[in-house]
């Protein structure tokens, strides 16, 4: 999870994330590249006093000031499309889990377990041994290195089920059915929130995943 001082990116626990992080590193190298060029430019032209009134044009700095941003999009958005193409890939899932938001909590159901039904309320901030704000009485849990689909509806308002490391945002809509894949490849536990404003107590929904090996989900699945 991030911490106050940290500006970056929250480690990441999927390969998807993994890659999202790589992309980011790549779009951030792009963009300094730009700007280091932009602000030369810039500062040449400020302090140049030369002048050419015989230079009338200039065809092959025009051919260099189109081609050039022509290929930085093509650096962009080659990565960003298969990017795109990985997060709505579902490819034979292990298992199915579903995530049901309410005003202002998450219903959790494990339709593959005996229909496993649960709900998720955030837990009294007066207990300090909890994160303010983050920490839920009934935590999701799931395997590691599991190939998962998640399903996220409504049964008010659009919510948002949002696993920051895990590089997974799915909005809940009243009526309507959104999935997409994930794989958790680190044990641990796992912070989000609703990321859509639904109300008064938006901010006090928070998502909980507990990501644990096959055989602890089995045992934890049979217990409950």
């Amino acid at each position: 999870m991030t911490t106050w001082p940290n500006i970056y990116l929250q480690d990441s626990t999927s390969p998807l994330m993994e890659q999202l992080i790589m992309f980011h590193d790549h779009i951030m190298f792009i963009l300094m590249m730009v700007v280091t060029t932009v602000s030369y430019i810039m500062i040449m032209l400020l302090f140049n006093k030369k002048t050419d009134r015989n230079l009338l044009e200039g065809q092959m700095i025009e051919l260099i000031w189109t081609v050039t941003p022509t290929m930085t999009l093509f650096f962009i958005a080659t990565p960003s499309l298969r990017l795109l193409y990985l997060m709505d890939e579902i490819n034979n899932p292990m298992m199915t889990t579903k995530a049901v938001g309410h005003q202002w909590y998450w219903t959790y159901e494990y339709s593959d377990f005996n229909d496993t039904e649960f709900d998720s309320y955030m837990t009294n901030q007066e207990n300090i041994n909890d994160l303010r704000l983050l920490d839920v009485d009934n935590r999701m849990v799931l395997p590691s290195n599991t190939f998962i689909r998640m399903i996220v509806t409504s049964t008010d308002v659009i919510h948002s089920w949002t696993l920051p490391s895990s590089g997974v945002k799915i909005d809940g809509t009243p009526g309507r059915l959104n999935q997409a894949s994930m794989m958790l490849n680190r044990n641990g536990l796992m912070f989000g929130q609703c990321s859509e404003i639904c109300g008064t107590n938006h901010s006090f929904m928070p998502i909980v995943v507990e990501s644990v090996p096959l055989n602890t989900f089995i045992k934890w699945m049979m217990k409950s």
